[in-house]
C-alpha cells in the first residue's frame, strides 16, 4: 500500500492509501466523487461534487477536499466495522453454576465451509476464564444455554 505513487491532479489523487477521483455522475447533469482504498475494486464512498465556475465541468480537488474526503471515508469505515462486531459478538451477563456472576461471550466466527462460534464464560469478580469452546453458529445465547455449556460443554 505505501508502494503507491501520490498523484494530485484536478480529478485524480492517491494519497495514504486511498483514491480520491471525480467522475460523471450518471443518474444527472452534475458530478460526483469517488474515494476508494488502494487494495478495494469498490468505492467505499461516493458521494455528489461541486461544479466548477464554469457551471459545467468539475471543481477541481485540492488538499482540504482531499481531508475531508479522507475523513468521511475512515467514519464509513468505522461505522461498516461496529456494525460487523455487532452482528458477530454477543455478550450476557448471568449466573454461573454455583451462583458466582458470569459473563458469557458469543463470537460467531466467518467460516462459509464451517459455520461455528466460539462460546467464553468468563468469571466476572475475578476475570479468569470458566470455560471456552466452539459451538454452533445458530446458539440462542440466554441464562440457560450458558448453563448447559457451563455443565456439558455444549450449548
Amino acid at each position: 500500500m505505501d508502494d503507491i505513487e501520490e498523484t494530485s491532479d484536478p480529478r485524480l489523487w492517491k494519497k495514504a492509501g486511498w483514491i480520491a477521483r471525480v467522475i460523471k455522475n450518471e443518474s444527472d447533469e452534475g458530478w460526483a466523487v469517488s474515494m476508494t482504498r488502494v487494495q478495494d475494486d469498490e468505492p467505499l464512498l461516493v458521494s455528489p461534487w461541486t461544479m466548477g465556475r464554469d457551471k459545467v465541468n468539475p471543481k477541481p480537488l485540492n488538499t482540504n477536499d482531499f481531508t475531508t474526503l479522507l475523513k468521511g471515508a475512515n467514519d464509513v469505515l468505522r461505522r461498516h466495522e461496529t456494525a460487523l462486531h455487532a452482528r458477530m459478538h454477543r455478550s450476557i451477563n448471568c449466573a454461573g453454576e454455583s451462583g458466582q456472576r458470569v459473563r458469557a461471550d458469543l463470537d460467531l466466527q466467518q467460516d462459509e465451509d464451517d459455520p461455528h462460534a466460539i462460546l467464553s464464560v468468563i468469571d466476572e469478580k475475578t476475570g479468569a476464564m470458566v470455560r471456552q469452546g466452539r459451538v454452533s453458529a445458530a446458539t440462542k445465547l440466554n441464562e440457560a444455554s450458558v448453563q448447559r455449556f457451563l455443565r456439558t460443554g455444549e450449548s
